[in-house]
Formats: C-alpha cells, structure tokens, sequence
C-alpha cells in the first residue's frame, strides 16, 4: 500500500474518511476488517475466482468478468513500484507500457460491487479498481487497493487515523 505515514495530513484524512465510510456501510469497522482477513486467507488471489465473486461469512464481493492470474501480478508490480507517483501509466515509451494499458482498459469499466449479508448491517458499496483523472494520469483505487492487496494492519491503521 502507499505509505502511509509519508502523506499528507489532508491525504491521511481523506483516505481515513473514504475506508470509514466503505467500513460503516459494510456494518462497521469489525466486519470490515474480518472480510478483509477472509481475502487474505483464501487460497489464490480473490480476484481470479471464475465466479467473477468472493463469497464471505460477513459479505459478498461481485464484478463483471474473470480477471487472469497475470494482470494481478501486473497491478502488485505496479503498486509497489510506483509508491513515488501515484499515476500507474508509464509513458509510452516504457517497457511495459502495453500491458499496463492492456491491464486498465480490462479492469476500468468493471464496477465491484462489496454488499454485507445483513442488510440491517449496511447498504454496501461500489467502487471502482482505477480512478483516471485524465487520459495520461491513471490512479489506482485506494479501496480496490485496501481490499485486494494492502495488508490488514495498514488498512487497520487508516481507519483508526486520529488527526
């Protein structure tokens, strides 16, 4: 996950907000956290479920289409390599500018979509796996990253950000 502790007092403060209120429209913090702990347990990558779903004791995780095992670890490299610019696109001169433009325009018309199995416990969520602010400057979603690839602890950590 980006690091934390290097943002900005604004930045940690929106993203604290942003993952509270995803957390609260799950059923709160506890069944947020234990979902997220469910993803981390489960034998392969959630993403790569044929189901296009992950079915958890606390919730359900759905999007539109079967995600390949090798844009997954596209998006991990990506992550972690670009922890000092938050835009994943690489100039297109760069080695692997193909198959990061492969790799979004796959996953960006995809919505996924978090609902808890109570429904008294919270409407849910939607989201998206990229935010683009512009046809050069991709972002990834920091909820598709909090769910699918940042530790427990991290997320953890942001949603109990005090100022």
């Amino acid at each position: 996950m980006f690091d934390f502790n290097a943002l900005s007092t604004e930045k940690k403060e929106e993203l604290h907000q942003l993952l509270l209120q995803c957390a609260n429209n799950f059923g709160g913090k506890n069944f947020f956290l234990q979902l997220l702990e469910e993803l981390r347990e489960s034998n392969s990558h959630p993403l790569i479920s044929r189901h296009q779903d992950f079915l958890s004791d606390f919730g359900t995780i759905r999007w539109g289409k079967v995600i390949f095992n090798d844009k997954i670890q596209l998006i991990e490299q990506i992550r972690t390599s670009k922890r000092e610019t938050a835009n994943i696109l690489p100039l297109a001169d760069e080695k692997n500018y193909k198959r990061i433009l492969n790799v979004i325009r796959t996953l960006e018309p995809m919505t996924f979509s978090v609902r808890p199995n109570l429904r008294e416990a919270g409407e849910g969520f939607d989201f998206k796996a990229f935010d683009t602010i512009d046809e050069k400057t991709i972002h990834l979603n920091p909820i598709f990253e909090a769910l699918f690839f940042s530790s427990v602890e991290s997320v953890k950590k942001v949603l109990n950000y005090k100022v």
